[in-house]
């Protein structure tokens, strides 16, 4: 959309703002970070689902982006994408084989399915007998558990890996091309993102040299958790693992609570917030806005439960108020936040109409319940981005 000179505070609310400058400087130094290494970027968009974000990141250095579900994959597929890897392994029903079929006929299109389990890639290989295509698959490395961090997808580092690439050669219409690792689970600290990095990265060198001495001529290894990147790309520089050749941060460009708190970004540099409206002041020691669940998610970070200052009067954060840290965001309804006053004093007091600009907590589930978002740069609304896979979770 052209730039329009409408200032963002004329916005009905509740909205999702994207600050432009934040924007592009996560977008230029995460390129920079790539481009320095010598390695290929590619964006995870799960985070602004938008297309038009991604063609920015593009734009300004990445090779191409990933999705984490198929749906993700049709919706910017749709929207001109034509080099897509599907990061989660998740072909366990005819329906998602049908998506799969129809995107592996789409002409122009690379797609690139993550696997973990031989039984997925007896499911990719059949789609691609039926269609006539050869489909690139890679390994998704479980390095969280070794290194006690957050395990999700992935089998283990090694001979698992080794054992499973023995399985996928003897597949027709499979080409195994390499190994797909997102790590993330290290304590909040320079230091300890420091060493994640470096174990994650070693476990994954390691495989591929095992991988390349049993004869696999692999051509993608990837790692790329937005806490880890900074370290991981200034390993790479200084020479220590030429084997990595492609890096996917997601949140790194957008940012929020969650990862702020992981150590992927400072509050300052967090690109999204949300516009709401205080709609009622009747109670004196809570004022509540127009943006709740149904705006704003609702993940209160409980896992952070034991942290000094989690709680405040027995109630969590679900996202910080911009400019006003005496006001507390400790309650949510379906359509309405509460927000509390820390500090009683009456020129704190907020009154109706007043608005407020809150960063969220995780903004992932911020963005998949809205169709756009503003991006804004000195009070203007600049454009408009549509969020493209909304809803394509699958």
């Amino acid at each position: 959309m052209a730039e329009q000179e409408v200032p963002y505070a004329s916005l009905d609310t509740p909205a999702v703002l994207v600050d432009m400058d934040k924007l592009e400087a996560n977008i230029r130094e995460m390129s920079q970070l790539a481009a320095d290494a010598g390695v290929r970027l590619r964006p995870q968009i799960k985070v602004h689902e938008s297309a038009d974000i991604a063609r920015m990141q593009i734009e300004m250095g990445a090779y191409a982006v990933e999705v984490s579900p198929l749906g993700q994959a049709e919706a910017m597929a749709e929207a001109g994408f034509n080099d897509l890897i599907v990061a989660h392994p998740t072909l366990y029903s005819n329906r998602k084989l049908e998506t799969l079929k129809r995107l592996l006929t789409k002409p122009g299109l690379k797609l690139t399915i993550v696997v973990d389990m031989i039984e997925q890639a007896e499911s990719v290989s059949r789609a691609g007998q039926e269609v006539g295509r050869s489909v690139p698959v890679l390994i998704k490395v479980d390095v969280n558990r070794p290194l006690g961090g957050f395990s999700r997808f992935g089998i283990p580092p090694g001979e698992p890996v080794l054992n499973l690439a023995k399985k996928l050669s003897l597949l027709p219409n499979i080409e195994f091309i390499g190994i797909y690792a997102h790590e993330v689970g290290a304590k909040p600290t320079q230091e300890s993102v420091d060493k994640y990095a470096f174990e994650a990265a070693t476990l994954m060198a390691e495989t591929a040299k095992m991988l390349r001495s049993n004869g696999f001529k692999i051509e993608h290894v990837s790692v790329g958790g937005s806490p880890t990147i900074r370290s991981t790309c200034r390993y790479i520089k200084e020479g220590k693992f030429p084997e990595i050749t492609e890096v996917h941060p997601g949140n790194f460009v957008i940012g929020d609570i969650v990862y702020m708190k992981n150590f992927g970004n400072t509050r300052e540099v967090i690109a999204v917030t949300v516009l709401t409206s205080v709609m009622n002041t009747v109670h004196s020691n809570f004022a509540i806005v127009d943006a709740g669940y149904k705006t704003i998610g609702a993940d209160s970070i409980i896992a952070r439960r034991e942290e000094q200052g989690f709680f405040w009067n027995g109630m969590p954060s679900f996202g910080y108020v911009q400019g006003r840290p005496d006001l507390w965001f400790g309650r949510m309804a379906a359509e309405s936040g509460m927000l509390y006053y820390m500090d009683p004093a009456p020129e704190k007091k907020l009154h109706i109409g007043e608005r407020l600009e809150i960063v969220p907590n995780n903004t992932t589930l911020v963005i998949n319940i809205h169709d756009n978002m503003y991006g804004v740069r000195k009070g203007k609304i600049e454009r408009v981005f549509p969020v493209t896979s909304r809803g394509q979770g699958n």
